[in-house]
């Protein structure tokens, strides 16, 4: 199976880059952020000629997550992160699919720091784990993919000083990042490519593409049970240099096929399924 995750920056002005790279790629399912289309102007026709299902959750202007599915309906368990109803942010959408549950994240990026926005980054982060804790607890195969929007490790950044007052790389941001993934989340692009600089996101700014100014934003975190059947990683380079591409590229991983991966139960769909 395999599962890609793609902060598209816009789904209707990048869709011929999307179209052509799902022809050429040919996911299985892909987790797509930014989408920045309200429900109404998802190009859903577009996507289902390119042979996949889509379950999406959209916002006007900004934000907005999706998760689409080859020749499979994405089974929908939430289409908000839980643990504050306040929240109308479209950042985060779960589904089942081929027996695994996905998780479309686009966590807020928290510039300017310090402020509101950067506290409102990190109140979600640890709504993040806090869910994120509950899905292992359910042992259901489960990959958190999407837009972290935080370079966990000096190695995930080009050797720079200009970013050292981005949220993005902050010591809290980073601490986050690290205490989810010590719950027990595999990071895949790390399991497969070690202390390698591997890049997910290049700004428009500055020739950042063409110097390979790169950052790591881009993540594909797996429960245990996926962790063991990972068997490859990678992110479509060629995808950013694309005329009019988004600024990140498309990350994938490639897992075995095992009985392991089941529909979750009905149970379990009750106690994760909301209305947004």
């Amino acid at each position: 199976m395999k599962i890609a995750t793609f902060n598209i920056n816009n789904i209707n002005h990048r869709l011929p880059n999307l179209l052509r790279w799902l022809k050429e790629a040919e996911p299985d399912a892909v987790c797509l952020q930014e989408l920045k289309c309200t429900d109404e102007q998802f190009p859903v026709d577009a996507i289902r000629r390119a042979g996949y299902h889509a379950v999406w959750k959209g916002q006007r202007t900004w934000n907005g997550v999706a998760i689409l599915a080859r020749r499979t309906e994405p089974i929908v368990t939430r289409t908000a992160l839980p643990g504050d109803v306040a929240d109308k942010q479209a950042r985060y959408i779960e589904a089942a699919v081929n027996g695994v549950i996905l998780s479309s994240i686009y966590l807020p990026n928290g510039n300017p720091q310090p402020g509101p926005k950067f506290d409102y980054k990190l109140d979600w982060f640890k709504r993040l784990s806090t869910h994120a804790k509950s899905l292992l607890k359910e042992g259901v195969p489960t990959v958190l993919a999407g837009d972290f929007n935080v370079a966990p490790t000096t190695i995930d950044i080009y050797p720079t000083t200009s970013w050292d007052k981005d949220a993005l790389v902050h010591p809290k941001s980073r601490l986050a990042y690290a205490r989810l993934i010590d719950q027990g989340w595999a990071d895949a692009l790390r399991v497969i490519y070690g202390d390698a600089r591997v890049y997910t996101f290049w700004h428009y700014m500055r020739r950042r593409w063409e110097r390979d100014a790169g950052l790591r934003l881009d993540h594909l975190l797996l429960s245990p049970g996926l962790a063991s059947q990972l068997r490859s990683a990678g992110v479509d380079r060629a995808t950013r240099g694309e005329v009019g591409s988004s600024d990140h590229a498309p990350v994938w991983i490639e897992l075995k096929a095992s009985r392991q991966a089941r529909r979750p139960s009905a149970s379990a769909k009750r106690r994760r399924t909301t209305k947004a």
